[in-house]
């Protein structure tokens, strides 16, 4: 018997088991204020209460990446204190606006499991879930893990690999979203002219922006989720496991692509759902990241007339990987310099 908690290894989950887990977090005007001093987004609902009202809301709200991040950092020490890394995303639907506060807190039901062929780690399916002070979900995605095995000689389970849908259906975006004066924008406050129906499919946006990541700074982020994992701060033992540093937390990438992407998007307001994501190669202290994305297509959203939803693929990569000409992301996605791929719906006015 330990008092201490060494974690879930691989061998320890099983479909349908769930987790509530610890602990409750109050969002705080400070917490706000480290993520923008962390990441910089400059998009003007989540930095102005004034710029916030004037639309229709009742203060500024939380960044939705903040959010993500504190409810996902609730789920480390149950799911991923064992990761190896954690490797993507699916079904992820940014559902009430939350305003500091505000309390979250995180539950989680294993969804899939699948042994890898080393027979030393394996891949966990889960669904996890924030729920706010009233009980009101707030956030529900589906992630996939891997962890180390802690026993090798633990049998493998049987295969399940959950049925994701490819993308969240539109209908199922910004349903509790209150209603936007879109007369009341002000797109030089905003800091940029273009609404939703500026965008076409296809169209490619070079984010001008490239960010080195540093290592105190990403490790005082991912404190600032309350996010255990080890791989992004011991160094000693990822060194003794072969790796070359602490693992950057993907959610780091997220980010700072996300911020990146105010040059282009300046006027997407919200994410709304993340289809799909994945940490296509590991990051660490020391690489310069730059972003660009494409427009995959535009909806318009049932009973919204206020704005609509954009389809948006971002892409991620570090140092030069942006130097050399692409025809489109899948021709990029091919080279080694590509670390995020991020499949979201972002709100932007009409």
């Amino acid at each position: 018997m330990t008092k201490t908690n060494q974690g879930n290894f691989f061998e320890s989950f099983e479909i349908g088991q769930t987790f509530k887990h610890a602990t409750p977090r109050t969002v705080t005007a400070g917490d706000v204020a480290l993520y923008n001093a962390i990441y910089g987004p400059r998009f003007a609902l989540q930095s102005s209460d004034e710029f916030a009202r004037q639309l229709g809301y009742a203060r500024a709200p939380v960044d939705d990446l903040l959010v993500f991040h504190m409810v996902f950092g609730k789920t480390v020490p149950d799911i991923s204190l064992n990761a190896v890394a954690n490797l993507g995303y699916a079904q992820c639907r940014f559902l009430e606006p939350v305003y500091p506060g505000d309390t979250l807190r995180s539950e989680s039901e294993v969804i899939g499991l699948r042994q890898n062929s080393n027979g030393k780690s394996g891949i966990v399916y889960v669904r996890s879930r924030g729920f706010n002070q009233k009980d009101a979900t707030v956030l529900d995605y589906v992630r996939w893990v891997m962890v180390r095995k802690g026993n090798l000689d633990a049998p493998a389970p049987e295969a399940t690999i959950p049925e994701l849908d490819a993308a969240v259906a539109a209908d199922q975006l910004a349903t509790e979203i209150p209603a936007i004066d879109i007369d009341a924008l002000d797109t030089e406050l905003s800091g940029s002219p273009h609404r939703w129906s500026d965008y076409r499919q296809g169209e490619i946006l070079h984010h001008g922006e490239a960010t080195t990541v540093e290592e105190a700074e990403h490790q005082m982020a991912t404190r600032l989720y309350q996010n255990t994992a080890r791989v992004h701060f011991n160094l000693y033992a990822q060194k003794k496991s072969g790796f070359p540093g602490r693992l950057i937390y993907g959610g780091h990438i997220i980010s700072l692509a996300r911020a990146q992407t105010f040059d282009g998007l300046g006027n997407a307001f919200h994410m709304a759902a993340i289809n799909g994501g994945q940490h296509v190669a590991p990051t660490y202290a020391g690489d310069t990241v730059s972003s660009v994305s494409v427009i995959l297509k535009s909806e318009d959203l049932p009973g919204r007339s206020d704005f609509g939803a954009l389809r948006v693929r971002t892409m991620a990569v570090k140092d030069d990987g942006l130097e050399d000409s692409f025809k489109d992301l899948e021709e990029l996605r091919q080279r080694n310099s590509v670390l995020l791929d991020l499949d979201c719906w972002v709100l932007i006015p009409k």
